[in-house]
């Protein structure tokens, strides 16, 4: 929804031109820039607007003008919030999430988190102390970073904001509250652990049970953020995930439009155009041939996604072209597929792991899908002016993924079993047949792009995000490397470790090879169809 820039601390008004690059930074996340500045506090957002659009005007401020609110994201469950509010005897004056969260803090403090249903970030600053109270989401769909220099509190919602001031960056973790003050912290602590989520209730080991459960709470989870008036649009890939997310859009909000990137004769554009076709839903088709992807593109998807693994970056150069497209199209609230594999063992390497560290794989890749996946999908969107909303990683869904036994996931040969089971009236049979097959593998697009992965690093240092954190070989491939002992897998991690000469060099031979032996392949498959 929004961009965070905020400097608190002495004299903070003497900052003002670095404020005004720090909003810069992260305009393109908004349509519009909002400021309150005074000499020892800088705040701005840049809005994009969705909820009350005429009347969230940020930084939102109490009706006694003592607090300061910038806001990203949605709180999906605002109106019932509000509802609770004003049952209390508490008045409000817009329609907004965004008043609903200062509100709400106000009157129950930090378990007002706990209540909130909804994918954000925020900083709420005591005018008379400078003060700020610092939140982020369970799950971290959206980002919130700080640095302290000069003997001030700096925040953002990206790390490209805070570079300039040449000093370590440092994340608020999902799921994490806290108070800082502009000489110190902030003292930040879990209010909901994302690890321990499902823990001491019983296992959903019926299958009817699991798949009715699973049914209602995706359903629900898809229902609140489609709440809303402006029209929507799905990221279709064509797999399981996409077109259950496009299924349940339609029947909740049928003023939808699927959106699918590819290149003309993969997998994923054929399926996605049969579904579409089928339901009679508007479909966008963002042709990407390989041979279009260039240096230029990489670098812009270094720039704009901030990503520290490689596979990441790959897979951000096609998402910078999908969410162009949805931007040109006038949509800007789109829903996903993201994070169905981390809950549901849609990854290889969960049938690779032993069985007794099966939920600590589940749980250590939901832990860092604020560094991966959900950073991927965060940048790539809203540098576009987009807000994509991830059902799948509802909280409710996190809880209840947490209590469906591994042998309901991965069963009769296929991964996320417990998904197709459930809606299995829902889905047609070819996508229910359908196994994975990652975005731009299937087109040909990873491998392209592979070419240039040995110019990554360098990229990627020359904006300065190891400021933030280094640059690293994916957390599936140092699994792979220690032979999937999870516990030496972890332990290496924590060093992270960028690929070597060697290993850059054997990655760019096989690109290569792949590349010359598809420009020998092409005219025959192209005639075949």
């Amino acid at each position: 929804m929004c961009g965070i820039a905020v400097v608190l601390g002495p004299r903070a008004g003497d900052e003002r031109s670095l404020f005004d690059a720090m909003l810069a930074a992260i305009s393109p996340r908004g349509e519009v820039d909002e400021v309150l500045c005074a000499d020892d506090a800088l705040l701005g957002t840049a809005r994009l607007r969705i909820v009350d659009r005429e009347h969230a005007v940020q930084p939102w401020t109490s009706a006694d003008r003592r607090w300061a609110l910038c806001f990203n994201g949605e709180v999906f469950n605002h109106a019932d919030l509000r509802a609770e509010l004003h049952a209390e005897g508490r008045r409000t004056r817009s329609v907004s999430d965004t008043e609903v969260v200062l509100e709400t803090v106000l009157a129950w403090g930090e378990d007002a988190l706990l209540r909130m249903r909804g994918e954000f970030a925020f900083t709420l600053v005591d005018r008379d102390t400078r003060r700020v109270f610092l939140a982020r989401d369970p799950v971290g769909v959206k980002p919130l970073y700080w640095a302290r220099a000069r003997g001030r509190l700096h925040l953002a919602s990206e790390v490209k904001a805070l570079v300039p001031l040449g000093v370590p960056v440092h994340e608020v973790p999902p799921g994490h509250c806290g108070w800082a003050d502009p000489g110190a912290g902030p003292d930040l602590h879990p209010y909901l652990d994302l690890y321990r989520l499902g823990e001491g209730r019983p296992e959903l080991t019926d299958v009817d049970e699991a798949a009715d459960a699973l049914r209602e709470t995706f359903t629900d989870a898809v229902r609140i953020r489609v709440d809303t008036d402006l029209r929507v649009g799905v990221i279709l890939s064509g797999g399981l995930d996409s077109s259950l997310t496009l299924l349940t859009v339609r029947e909740l909000h049928p003023d939808c439009v699927a959106f699918t990137v590819g290149t003309e004769g993969s997998e994923d554009l054929a399926y996605a155009r049969r579904l579409t076709a089928d339901l009679g839903v508007e479909h966008v088709v963002v042709p990407v041939r390989p041979r279009e992807l260039g240096l230029s593109d990489v670098r812009e998807a270094i720039r704009v996604s901030e990503l520290t693994e490689y596979g990441d970056i790959i897979n951000a150069v096609v998402s910078q072209r999908l969410f162009a497209a949805v931007h040109r199209a006038g949509v800007k609230v789109v829903l996903t597929g993201d994070g169905s594999d981390e809950l549901f063992g849609g990854y290889a390497m969960y049938r690779r792991i032993g069985e007794a560290d099966l939920r600590r794989l589940f749980l250590h890749k939901i832990g860092h899908l604020s560094h991966t996946e959900l950073q991927r999908v965060d940048r790539t969107s809203m540098g576009h002016r987009v807000e994509a909303r991830v059902p799948f990683l509802d909280v409710t869904m996190l809880d209840l993924a947490m209590r469906i036994p591994q042998e309901l996931k991965q069963r009769d040969g296929y991964e996320k079993w417990i998904v197709r089971h459930a809606f299995a009236d829902l889905l047609p049979d070819y996508v229910m047949a359908r196994h994975k097959n990652p975005m731009s593998h299937s087109s040909g697009l990873h491998e392209r792009i592979r070419l240039f992965r040995p110019l990554f690093g360098r990229i990627y240092r020359g904006y300065g995000y190891p400021c933030a954190a280094p640059l690293q070989r994916d957390f599936s491939e140092v699994l792979k490397d220690h032979d999937y002992d999870l516990d030496a897998a972890v332990a290496a991690a924590r060093t992270p470790r960028d690929l070597t000469p060697a290993e850059h060099a054997r990655d760019l031979a096989g690109a290569l090879r792949w590349n010359l032996a598809s420009r020998v392949r092409r005219p025959a498959r192209t005639t075949g169809r």
